[in-house]
Parts: C-alpha cells; structure tokens; sequence
C-alpha cells in the first residue's frame, strides 16, 4: 500500500518530506532562494501547471516556509517570500545541487556557487559542530535523542 502522509512517523526526514517532498516544492524554494517571488515569474520559470503552483505554494505558506503579502488590488496578487524556516532549506538543495553535479551532471555542473569572500566554488563538507573535523557516514553513530522512543530508533549496529 502506498503511503500518502509521514505525518504519524515520528522521523526529522519525514516530518520534512511532509512539506517539502512533494514534487516541484524545492524547485520553488530553489527559485525563492534566487529572488523569486511573484506566482506568475515561478510559473514561467518552472513551467509548473498554476493549480499545482497554487497547492505548493499555500503548503509552504501553512508550514511557515514563506509568507505572502498582497501587492496588488485588482486583480488581488502576492509576493511569496521565505522565511528563516524557508532560508534553512538552501543547505538541502544546495546538497541535492551538489550530489546531482558528482553523479548526474554528465557535461559538468550547470551552476555554481562562489563564496564571495574569498573568490571560491562552494561545496558541502559537514564538520563536527564541537571540535569541526570533517565527517562522513562512517564516522557518525545515532543515539536516541530527547524526542525518541525505542521504535523510532534505527535497526543495528549504528546505535
């Protein structure tokens, strides 16, 4: 049976597939991230159908991921901007940017990003918030955290 909503999954990454993991929503958090924000400029950006423009947008303004602020009258028209729950995601798409140049992006990456401080392509490298050494997943074992019970708690030996 296929599953419709994560919303009973007491999982991080499903609370945030709830919002975000429809298809197009990170394209329009991409696109917001980029400056975006009247309905008609993301819909010709993304040639994405306007009622389903429409269901993603009010999804990310009911979660607090954007807000919209009327601009106009007649006809009644918005801006839709990010919040700092928007903003957060640039880390997300910047990581799924960055997978998809490695193993997707036959001709090279299609766009990059340039620290503007010191003149240099940007990658994500996780680090260790404590003590800033480079991570990976080997590095790394999960233990129940403050909003866990024992079924939530992954299988094996990463405990």
């Amino acid at each position: 049976m296929r599953r419709t909503h994560f919303t009973e999954m007491n999982c991080s990454v499903a609370q945030t597939l709830e919002i975000v993991g429809e298809w197009w929503t990170l394209l329009i958090v991409r696109d917001a991230l980029f400056g975006v924000t009247r309905f008609d400029d993301f819909q010709n950006r993304l040639g994405i159908a306007r009622n389903i423009l429409t269901l993603r947008l009010e999804t990310l303004v009911d979660h607090g991921v954007m807000v919209k602020d009327q601009y106009q009258d007649k006809p009644i028209r918005y801006d839709y901007r990010l919040t700092k729950r928007g903003k957060d995601l640039w880390m997300v798409i910047a990581a799924m940017r960055q997978w998809g140049d490695i193993w997707l992006a036959d001709g090279g990456p299609p766009l990059e990003f340039v620290h503007r401080t010191c003149g240099c392509s940007m990658t994500i490298q996780p680090v260790c918030s404590a003590c800033a050494h480079v991570v990976d997943r080997e590095s790394l074992s999960s233990i129940p955290g403050p909003g866990a019970s024992r079924e939530d708690l992954p299988p094996g030996p990463s405990r």
